[in-house]
Formats: C-alpha cells, sequence, structure tokens
C-alpha cells in the first residue's frame, strides 16, 4: 500500500510542474501577441511607441565606417628576386704556343682598348720553322717549273714523232710504187721469155729486183709502225710529265700551307685586347715559361679581361612567375653596395626553360654603367613588373578579415546601412595591395580597417566618401 501512495504521489507532483510551466509560457506569448498589434499600428500612424524599457530593447547604435571602392588596374603583378651582376663580356686568354713570357704591356686593374698589345711569346723555334717551310716552298715552286719544262718537251717530242709518221709513211709509198714498177717489168721480161726473145737470165735479174722492191715495201710499213708507236709513247710521257706538274703544284699547296700554320702559330704568340674593358686576372709575369692552351693537364689564363660599359643582371625567377616573364618587361635593380641607387632596367632575354633541380629560370637585363660604378660580381634585389593587370581589381590588404589561405579571403561589403561579410576570391598580395579575382564588382562599398567588433549584419554608417584611388605602384 505504501509503495502504491508513493508512485501516486511522484505522478501527482510531475503533472503539476508541467501545468505550471504550460501556464507560465501561455502568459508570454499571449503577452507578445497582444502587444504586437498595437505596435506595429503606432509604427504606421507616426503614434509614440513609449520609451526604450517599456516593454522592449533598445535599438542598437550604428558603427562608423570607412568605405572605398575596389581600384581598378592599379595593383600591377611583380616580382622581386636576388640578382647578380655579371660582366657582358669576360674572356680569359691563353696562349696557343708554348714559350717563354718576353713581354706582358698591362697588369691587374689596367683598362685597355679593341687590339692593343697585351702579351708577347718568345717562339724562336715556330720562327725557325717559319724559314724551313718558305724555303720547302720555293723548292716546290721550282719543281713545278722543272716539270712544266718536261712537258713542253715531251710535246716538242711529239711533234717531231709524227713528223717521222709522216716520213715513213711517204717511204711506204715509194715503195709501194717501186714495187708495182718491178712487177710490170718482170712480167714483160716473162712475156718476152716465153716467146724465146730473150735469155732467162734477164727475167732473173728483174726478179731480184722484184723482190728487192717488195722487202723495201714491207720495211717501210714496219717503219710507220715504229713511228706510230713511238707517237704514243710521247704522248704518255706527256701525260706523265703533267701528272708531275700536278704532284709538283700540290706539294706547292703543302708547303704553303705549312707556312702559314707556322705564321698563324706565331701570330699567337701575340695577344692582343678582343674588346675595350679592364684587365682582371693576372698569373704570369715576364720570363715565366708559358704552356700551350692545347696541352694536356691544368690550364692557366695569362690574363682575363672584362667589359665594363656594359653588364648583364642575372635573376633566377620561380616557377609561379615564369609564364608572365617576357623581353621588355620593365624593371628596377637594386644593387646592396650603392644604397639609395635604383637603376631602371628591361628584361633583356629569358632562357624560356627551367632548371629541373631548382625549378628556377634564368632571366637576363642589360645594364649601362656609364659611370662605371657597377663592379662585377655585385649582388642586389631585382623588381620586374611581369603583369600591369590593366582590367583586374585590387583593394588593401587591410580590407581583409581574418586569415587568408588557398587563394580564399573575406571582406565587408556595406548593403542597406549593415555590413555584409562576403567571401572573395584572391591573387597576388605584394602587402599594400591584393588583386582580386573573383566576388567584388567595381562599384562595391569595402569597408577599410574592419575592428574587431564588426559582424555579419551589424548596422552601419559610412563616415565620409568612399576614398579615392591611390596612383599605381611601380617597382
Amino acid at each position: 500500500m505504501g509503495q502504491v501512495r508513493k508512485h501516486f504521489s511522484w505522478k501527482f507532483w510531475s503533472i503539476c510542474g508541467l501545468l505550471a510551466v504550460a501556464l507560465l509560457f501561455g502568459g508570454r506569448l499571449f503577452l507578445v501577441r497582444d502587444l504586437a498589434p498595437s505596435k506595429v499600428h503606432a509604427q504606421e500612424n507616426g503614434e509614440p511607441q513609449g520609451e526604450p524599457g517599456e516593454g522592449e530593447c533598445p535599438a542598437p547604435a550604428a558603427t562608423p565606417v570607412e568605405v572605398l571602392h575596389p581600384f581598378k588596374g592599379k595593383m600591377e603583378r611583380t616580382t622581386t628576386q636576388p640578382g647578380t651582376v655579371q660582366a657582358f663580356e669576360s674572356v680569359q686568354l691563353y696562349s696557343a704556343v708554348p714559350g717563354y713570357l718576353q713581354k706582358q704591356a698591362v697588369d691587374i686593374g689596367d683598362r685597355v682598348t679593341k687590339g692593343q698589345l697585351l702579351i708577347k711569346v718568345d717562339v724562336p723555334e715556330l720562327e725557325k720553322q717559319i724559314q724551313r717551310h718558305a724555303s720547302m716552298l720555293d723548292q716546290s715552286r721550282a719543281r713545278v717549273n722543272q716539270m712544266k719544262a718536261r712537258v713542253a718537251t715531251a710535246r716538242a717530242e711529239m711533234e717531231a714523232v709524227k713528223a717521222t709518221v709522216a716520213q715513213a709513211e711517204a717511204a711506204a709509198k715509194s715503195a709501194a710504187a717501186t714495187l708495182r714498177f718491178r712487177e710490170q717489168q718482170l712480167q714483160r721480161m716473162k712475156d718476152l721469155f716465153a716467146l724465146k726473145s730473150i735469155d732467162e737470165r734477164l727475167v732473173d735479174e728483174k726478179t731480184e729486183q722484184r723482190d728487192a722492191a717488195l722487202e723495201a715495201e714491207r720495211a717501210a710499213q714496219a717503219a710507220i709502225l715504229t713511228a706510230r708507236a713511238q707517237v704514243a709513247a710521247t704522248e704518255a710521257k706527256i701525260d706523265q710529265t703533267q701528272a708531275d706538274v700536278l704532284a709538283a703544284e700540290a706539294e706547292v699547296q703543302v708547303s704553303q700551307a705549312e707556312l702559314e700554320r707556322a705564321q698563324v702559330l706565331v701570330h699567337y704568340s701575340t695577344i692582343v685586347a678582343p674588346f675595350d674593358g679592364v684587365v682582371t686576372q693576372r698569373s704570369l709575369f715576364v720570363g715565366d715559361f708559358v704552356r700551350a692552351a692545347t696541352d694536356s693537364g691544368s690550364r692557366v689564363p695569362l690574363l682575363t679581361v672584362q667589359r665594363t660599359d656594359l653588364f648583364r643582371v642575372v635573376v633566377q625567377i620561380p616557377d609561379r612567375d615564369v609564364p608572365y616573364a617576357d623581353p621588355g618587361d620593365t624593371a628596377v635593380v637594386e644593387i646592396d653596395a650603392l644604397p639609395g641607387k635604383k637603376f631602371p632596367a628591361t628584361i633583356s632575354r629569358i632562357a624560356s626553360s627551367e632548371d629541373p633541380d631548382t625549378r628556377l629560370m634564368r632571366v637576363e637585363l642589360d645594364l649601362a654603367n656609364p659611370k662605371g660604378q657597377l663592379r662585377n660580381g655585385m649582388y642586389g634585389r631585382v623588381t620586374i613588373v611581369l603583369d600591369k593587370a590593366l582590367s583586374q581589381l585590387s583593394v588593401p590588404s587591410s580590407c581583409l578579415v581574418g586569415r587568408s589561405q588557398d587563394g580564399k579571403a573575406s571582406v565587408y561589403i556595406v548593403r542597406d546601412g549593415h555590413a555584409h561579410l562576403t567571401p572573395i576570391e584572391i591573387g597576388t598580395d605584394n602587402g599594400l595591395q591584393v588583386a582580386v579575382l573573383g566576388g567584388l564588382k567595381r562599384n562595391d562599398d569595402v569597408i577599410q580597417h574592419p575592428t574587431s567588433d564588426l559582424a555579419d549584419g551589424t548596422p552601419v554608417v559610412v563616415a565620409g566618401p568612399a576614398a579615392p584611388e591611390p596612383a599605381p605602384a611601380h617597382p
């Protein structure tokens, strides 16, 4: 019985509590519903609504803010990278021939002009070689003349042999005529002998004469063959002498080449300045032995000459800026050793290829040095204008709210008297301005220097007209 009573008591008090809560909330809802129409009626008729605190909370005060419109074309894409000053032309001078350093007309720091004598190497062996090759050239030329004379002699022999052929042919014709005459005489004698008009002794005599004429005719034909063979031999002799002429002329060319080679080597013993510049390195002194540049082993340049009226400024730009770098882009060079000085320049050439190890691309700027302030090896910074972004919007970096990452950020925009937190897409941020890629319009009122108590939907009042656009920033 006691347990039933306890259970009944618990349920009773629970129901009472629920009824009390229902009565409380029902009374507040009735009060609000009853008051709301009167407040709306008072607003529509311009009647006083009562003092704050009499049944409602006071409206929050509007926060004063300064606004500006996004800038157009004021944000330039720039990159600032370390730069190294290098001589536009730098050459290490070697000797092409071994010898002893006979003369050194300049020293470190001396300015030289193009074609000026710098070094003379003593090469007596090469000078003797020039004399020997000159003599060999004269000998080869004399041999050519000798071979040409032999050709002339062979041609004269050819004319004589041709005359012998003609003489032999004439003798053969004479012998042939004599043979015919002797055969006719022999035939007549035979006819007379057949008629018993002459003695047989006369027939034998004519027969012997006919045989002698026949042998003479055969000898004449053999003489013709001999003369013609001499003609062929003389022609071969002419061909041989002409070949000897060609060989002698080739020997002349070889001798001439050897002589010129020796002369070139002797010319290499005299070293002159290849361009106007300054001597930056000297390795030997007068009397030292000079090794040829073609010798194996370590090579030490005699002098190093660098051009100083024009320099190259070498910059390595990162991968993100490579697509925007082009010859002709403007830049400003600042040298650490020359504080306060800015040297305007333009990109002269780009490598058009990145180093696979560093992911950097080589860019060169030509920098004139009329006052001689620049030195090879100086170091500084180069700011290059990669893209002027004439149509791109930008806002001051101070307008951003919170942290920006992955190209996303937020700003406050004033609309209908309230601050609205608006996400935007951003690009380059140079510390003063940030490029806006999306999320803003040209006529949006962007709040400058948003404070920490500003929130989305906060009532605001613009303190003054939008801030004017700044002048474009040039490096």
